[in-house]
C-alpha cells in the first residue's frame, strides 16, 4: 500500500451510535482528535513512506474521516460502499463522487445489498476475505469476486464489538495475519487456520484486541497500530515487523483506530 486515501476530522464527532463502542455521553475531544489525526498521517508520510489522497470532510458526516469504509479499490476499478445503517448512508455519494474524479471505474451495488468496503473486505494476493453478520451482507461476495476476479472467503463476525473485519484481522506484507480468533465462528478459523500457516497467525490477545491492536496499516514492514497494546507489538516484532504505536483514543470513542482512517488505493 504505497497510496491511502484519508480525510481531515474537521466534523469528527459522535452524533449517534451505531456501534458499542459509540456513546453520545462519550464526547470526542475535537483538538485533541485532530493533534491525533495528523500525528498519525506525520508517521504515515515520514515514518512509513506513503502518499496521502485527501479528501475534503463535509459538514454532517462525522464519520467521513473512516475512509476504510469508502468502498474497494483495485487496480482502476473502484466499489464503493453500500452503508447498513442510514447515518452513514449519506457518506456514499461523496467517496463514489471521489473516485470517480480520479478516474476510477465505478461498480455499484444495488440497494439494499450492504457492503462497507475495506472494512469488511481484506486479504492477501491469492487469498481475499470478507466479513459479514454485523454490517456487510454476505450476498455481495460473489458479485465482488466476479468484478475482481477473486476468490473471497466469508467468515462471519459472532461479537458485535467486532463490527467490521477491519477490527479483528490484519494481513500483513509476509503472508502473516494478525488476529482476534474469538471474534470468528469455528468455521471462519477453520477457513483461516486452512489459509494461513500456524506460525504467520499471530493471535492478539484480547484486551489488546479491545484496544483495537488489529485495526493496524501494513506497508512492507512497517506496521502502524494504536498505542497501548505491548504483546502485539512483540508479536510483529519477533516477525521481522517495525511497529510504529500512534496514541488513536479520540477515534476509538467511535470505534476505529489506524486501519479504518485509511484506504489502500493501491
Amino acid at each position: 500500500m504505497s497510496r491511502l486515501l484519508v480525510c481531515p476530522p474537521d466534523y469528527f464527532g459522535i452524533e449517534y451510535e451505531i456501534n458499542p463502542w459509540m456513546r453520545r455521553s462519550n464526547a470526542v475531544n475535537s483538538d485533541q482528535a485532530v493533534r491525533q489525526w495528523h500525528h498519525l498521517m506525520q508517521v504515515l508520510e515520514r515514518d512509513v513512506g506513503v502518499v496521502l489522497e485527501r479528501m475534503k470532510p463535509v459538514p454532517g458526516l462525522p464519520d467521513l474521516v473512516f475512509t476504510a469504509n469508502a468502498g474497494v479499490v483495485m487496480g482502476c476499478k473502484a466499489v464503493p460502499s453500500r452503508f447498513r445503517y442510514a447515518e452513514r448512508q449519506r457518506e456514499e455519494a461523496h467517496f463514489e463522487d471521489w473516485f470517480r474524479s480520479h478516474g476510477y471505474d465505478v461498480f455499484t451495488l444495488e440497494e439494499g445489498l450492504f457492503f462497507e468496503g475495506a472494512g469488511d473486505l481484506l486479504g492477501f494476493p491469492d487469498d481475499w476475505f470478507g466479513g459479514y453478520g454485523q454490517r456487510s451482507d454476505i450476498r455481495a461476495f460473489p458479485i465482488l469476486s466476479e468484478w475482481f476476479t477473486r476468490e473471497i472467503l466469508p467468515l462471519d463476525l459472532i461479537d458485535s464489538r467486532f463490527y467490521h473485519l477491519d477490527t479483528c484481522f490484519c494481513p500483513l506484507s509476509g503472508g502473516d495475519l494478525l488476529y482476534y480468533p474469538a471474534a470468528f465462528d469455528r468455521y471462519g478459523q477453520a477457513a483461516i487456520a486452512e489459509r494461513i500457516a500456524p506460525e504467520q497467525r499471530l493471535a492478539v490477545p484480547e484486551n489488546e484486541a479491545l484496544k483495537f491492536a488489529c485495526n493496524a496499516v501494513c506497508v512492507g514492514k512497517q506496521v502502524v497500530l494504536p498505542a497501548g497494546c505491548p504483546r502485539t507489538e512483540q508479536l510483529l516484532d519477533a516477525r521481522g515487523y517495525c511497529p510504529h504505536p500512534v496514541p488513536l483514543d479520540e477515534f476509538m470513542k467511535s470505534g476505529g483506530s489506524a486501519k479504518c482512517l485509511t484506504l489502500a488505493l493501491d
